[in-house]
């Protein structure tokens, strides 16, 4: 009995592992998006995330919603630094996430400065 109750144990954690690894590691889609960064934020209550928001369009009609891993400090800090500008960002989709990573499936990993197309020089 012991050993029947050790090996489903160790499947179960092996299989959670499995999952874990391929949620973590491959990513369904990768792009580019560029707009003007409106929200930056680090919330959640037992576990905290990175979230953020960029307006893609004229009065923020297409906002595109965004989460960043805990371990990209830069990314963070250029996100914080940036905030109200416009801005392009790398991002990786994932199939799904876990609510310790992030809400949303896209993980934001490199920002840059961008210019503004609304404004003409």
């Amino acid at each position: 009995m012991r050993k029947f109750l050790t090996i489903g144990i160790v499947a179960v954690i092996a299989l959670f592992s499995i999952y874990y690894a391929f949620i973590y590691y491959v990513p369904y889609s990768d792009g580019v998006r560029s707009g003007e960064l409106i929200k930056i934020s680090h919330k959640g209550v037992l576990i905290k995330t990175w979230e953020g928001e960029i307006s893609q369009g004229i009065s923020g009609a297409q906002i595109f919603t965004f989460s960043v891993l805990d371990k990209d400090k830069e990314v963070i800090n250029k996100l914080q630094e940036y905030q109200g500008q416009y801005v392009k960002v790398n991002y990786a989709e994932r199939f799904r996430t876990f609510s310790w990573l992030g809400d949303t499936r896209y993980f934001i990993t490199e920002v840059k400065p961008e210019r503004s197309p609304h404004f003409r020089n």
